[in-house]
């Protein structure tokens, strides 16, 4: 199988696989009824897209057969259905709009598509479809929704427009000839690659629909995320001939880690099986960890509790199938996998009645249990002063001019709300003195981040960074080190009192210098916000709590994340959401909420973010390691991930830092203009638009400012703050 008369551009690795891959009995029915569907809509003869030996070569059925194994013949036939239909779209895109880089004919073509997808799934006043994708789309929504609550819906809507039009960057990436670095891929993969469409699919088919008021929870994103990572990177790695060398194409996981490491395929090709490897063993851990700790936090009934395991098999389901449909499918590069696979698979006895392809029983061992263990075998050790690769941000440092009286507010802030001073009857409440806050010098910071705020402003950002560090420090001193979750996550339950949205709401008295703190700072920041920036801001506040419980999960473990989901949960403990938060005030509250959500943004902010957090962790490299015993920290993450040492996990870092350095004024330059012409948006909101990215240069720039000049990541003055190192020789 596989593209024929070719030579395979490398040898695909050996996949882990935890979940033995079962088929469905009812595949001969979908296969008898998907054909004379696709022809039904156009999809076939005169589409100028496939023929019908193209779709039977491709068997979307034995997909849909392995992937959604359980499910009855109907059930079967309807998924099928929508697999044929998003295949056929994503290759009439490519026929259409991506070889001819008619990037406006594929804006218009895809502006129609929510018009076929009505929420309340009246379908009366639905267009005429103009092509298949549209007969298709309207066929398959009638047949589809009047099973599934508003609230899936809504979500399985985001996620088909998300990855429908998605589709538009990767058109604007081959017209720029642009590949992507990792990190953007990996968030941009999963808004056009459709994998969370199939999770959405997945609860349809398992009858598993998620309750609402957990499927936005982080274990469930994590869930859905790890997932989506891992169906696109394999795919990726039997796509990679077809798509790169027929097609073009650089949204391609294995191009991008050749471009980036600048190694060879082969090497790529198995760095990106490594990455798919550490995503399904997170969605595992995570099913394993947080999935029951959550039912529990959210009292779901035992039929919501069946509902969410059903769904988490679904996925488990999904992924196993998903590889042995890519063994056999002539769309991929697969010759000789099937067979050699079979030839070494080592199998469970007893499995053959079962309807199961088998077990891999060496997917528990080998490189997988290796990379596996090594995350939670990391012994601290002495790593000496932190050393500083050059970090070129090409983003002038202005201060505010109300800096030195920033200074001497907040530390008398600092004094009122007792964070100086040890709180009889308060644990951890020595953790700061004086002389600590002024060598840290947080208003330096907010100088840097809002150089054009007034004195007011500037105090209550100094104070803001002030309340998140000492937070920061606070929980692992009382919380870490007694391995007390219980009371973390009842420290957290206090917090969100003093946080009210509404006017009104009463708080209780604060007990100690965090609640203090966060009280005063709450009372004095929503005053001036209106009902839904309090909520925005009260969100970024909630989401930097959560993330610390996070963290105390993984020291209680002794684990080192998984490098996606680090990524992603830094922005979360460093504050980047909160801070960044911050700066949508004033001009930009004229932009409008769906700005905010859009690819290009959402890009924009997240490259801010990542360049901060990881100017942090070179920073705070020896601070965190060797006197911490800290396990979040990005060099110690590539460090394990990779099995490499500090000197090559620093050059990876910086080389991400620089990447998304490049990505940020990218986005800027070319994808915020067009998308101010796609949404129409007038000049006043332009205008904010930009003001907005400037904010985001001034946090960078403020960010790496001060790193360098605070005392605290120097070793001299960690000797001092920990008087001995924890470390005997």
């Amino acid at each position: 199988m596989g593209v024929a008369g070719t030579t395979q551009p490398f040898q695909l690795p050996r996949f882990y696989s935890a979940y033995p891959a079962r088929l469905n009995p009812n595949l001969e029915a979908a296969r008898a009824h998907s054909v004379p569907w696709a022809r039904a809509m156009g999809m076939l003869e005169g589409s100028g897209v496939w023929e019908q030996a193209d779709l039977e070569a491709h068997d979307y059925p034995m997909l849909c057969a392995y992937t959604h194994p359980d499910c009855d013949a109907g059930e079967l036939a309807l998924i099928t259905d929508w697999y044929v239909w998003v295949f056929f779209f994503d290759d009439h895109f490519v026929e259409r709009f991506k070889r001819t880089g008619d990037r406006e004919g594929g804006r218009d073509h895809l502006a129609r598509l929510p018009l076929f997808m009505p929420l309340d799934g009246d379908m009366s006043a639905v267009p005429e479809p103009s092509n298949p994708v549209e007969a298709g789309l309207a066929d398959l929504w009638a047949r589809t929704v009047p099973a599934m609550s508003p609230a899936w819906r809504e979500r399985f809507t985001a996620h088909s427009l998300q990855a429908m039009n998605e589709s538009l960057w990767e058109l604007s990436n081959m017209n720029a000839h642009r590949i992507s670095n990792p990190i953007e891929y990996i968030e941009m993969r999963r808004r056009v690659g459709g994998a969370p469409w199939s999770a959405c699919l997945v609860e349809h088919a398992a009858n598993a629909e998620l309750p609402a008021r957990v499927a936005g929870s982080r274990p469930m994103a994590v869930l859905r995320d790890a997932f989506s990572d891992a169906v696109h990177l394999r795919n990726d790695l039997f796509s990679y001939q077809r798509e790169v060398e027929d097609e073009g194409e650089l949204s391609n996981g294995v191009l991008v880690l050749e471009t980036f490491f600048d190694c060879g395929t082969q090497e790529a090709a198995d760095a990106v099986n490594d990455i798919l490897t550490s995503r399904i063993q997170q969605f595992e851990h995570t099913a394993l960890t947080e999935v029951p700790a959550l039912c529990v936090d959210e009292a779901l009934t035992p039929d919501e509790v069946a509902r969410v395991g059903a769904y988490v098999k679904g996925l488990q389901d999904w992924q196993a199938g998903g590889q042995e449909w890519h063994l056999r499918s002539s769309r991929y590069m697969n010759r000789g996998a099937l067979e050699a696979d079979d030839a070494t698979r080592l199998t469970l006895p007893g499995t053959a009645g079962l309807g199961m392809s088998g077990l891999d029983v060496r997917s528990l061992f080998g490189p997988p249990a290796v990379a596996r263990l090594r995350k939670y075998a990391h012994v601290p050790s002495r790593v000496g002063p932190s050393i500083i690769p050059d970090i070129d941000l090409p983003f002038a440092l202005t201060l505010n001019p109300h800096l030195d009286d920033a200074r001497a507010n907040l530390l008398d802030w600092a004094e009122r709300m007792g964070m100086l001073r040890a709180e009889p009857g308060v644990p951890g409440s020595d953790v700061w003195n004086a002389g600590l806050v002024s060598g840290f010098d947080f208003a330096l910071c907010a100088a840097g981040l809002a150089p054009d705020a007034e004195s007011g402003m500037l105090d209550l950002n100094s104070q803001w960074l002030t309340w998140g560090t000492y937070a920061d420090d606070y929980y692992p001193s009382v919380f870490g080190r007694t391995r007390d979750i219980a009371g973390a996550r009842a420290a957290n339950a206090r917090l969100e009192l003093f946080m009210p949205v509404d006017d009104g709401t009463p708080v209780p008295q604060p007990r100690s210098a965090l609640e203090r703190g966060l009280a005063d700072l709450w009372r004095r920041t929503a005053a001036s916000m209106s009902l839904e920036e309090r909520r925005r801001f009260r969100a970024a506040v909630d989401t930097m709590l959560e993330s610390w419980l996070w963290e105390l999960g993984n020291q209680l473990q002794n684990r080192v994340p998984d490098p996606v989901d680090y990524m992603e949960m830094n922005r979360r403990t460093f504050g980047a959401d909160l801070t960044i938060s911050l700066t949508r005030t004033g001009k930009d509250a004229v932009l409008p909420d769906e700005l905010f959500a859009t690819g290009p943004v959402q890009s924009l902010v997240n490259s801010a973010a990542d360049v901060g957090c990881m100017i942090n962790d070179v920073f705070s490299y020896q601070k965190e390691i060797e006197f911490e015993n800290e396990l979040h920290n990005t060099v110690l993450v590539v460090q394990n991930f990779f099995g490499c040492d500090h000197p090559t996990a620093l050059r990876i870092v910086a080389d991400l830092t620089a990447s998304r350095i490049r990505q940020f004024q990218h986005v800027v330059a070319n994808e915020l203009p067009v998308l101010c012409d796609d949404m129409e948006l007038p000049n006043p909101a332009r205008a904010a638009l930009g003001e907005f990215v400037r904010k985001l240069q001034d946090w960078m720039a403020g960010v790496l400012n001060w790193h360098r000049e605070t005392h605290r990541y120097g070793e001299e003055h960690l000797i001092r703050r920990y008087h001995e190192t924890p470390w005997t020789e």
